[in-house]
């Protein structure tokens, strides 16, 4: 990956609907040798993908919650049905392992309280090997989906 790669990068991360033509253009390439350069990324698994971020009060997803699990056993086979199930809750729209305490980190949207009350007496709470939920409303989000800095 060299320099124009990483301008290429820089650009489709905040601007994914760009041309292709457009993105030839501010990275001083030809149209040709810039979109053989998008697909190699893209076929490299470097782009994972593209897609439109959505305003969640437009759509009345308006309750965002940091919730923290602690697990209660450490073993590899706990992790793995975890973390499974986590996929599968739309809820949860990131979900992080971390070393330490405690053990995920689960970013959740919900509708409401009442919605959120409800994903975690019924759904988070019967997460495989759960030991402990504790969850943080969130006032404001500040730096929403940055992209990476390239």
């Amino acid at each position: 990956m060299d320099a124009i790669d990483r301008e290429i990068l820089a650009i489709v991360q905040s601007e994914g609907r760009i041309s292709a033509t457009e993105l030839a253009q501010r990275i001083g390439l030809s149209l040709t040798p810039c979109h053989r350069r998008l697909r190699a990324l893209e076929d490299s698994g470097v782009i994972r993908g593209y897609r439109a971020e959505v305003d969640p009060h437009q759509v009345d997803l308006t309750f965002a919650t940091v919730v923290s699990v602690t697990l209660q056993n450490v073993a590899p086979g706990d992790f793995l049905d975890f973390e499974q199930a986590v996929v599968d809750l739309p809820e949860v729209v990131q979900a992080q392992r971390l070393f330490g305490n405690p053990d995920y980190m689960l970013q959740v949207v919900c509708r409401d309280l009442k919605a959120f009350q409800e994903l975690f007496d019924t759904r988070l709470s019967a997460l495989p090997g759960v030991q402990r939920l504790e969850s943080t409303l969130v006032m404001k989000d500040i730096v929403p989906h940055r992209g990476l800095p390239i």
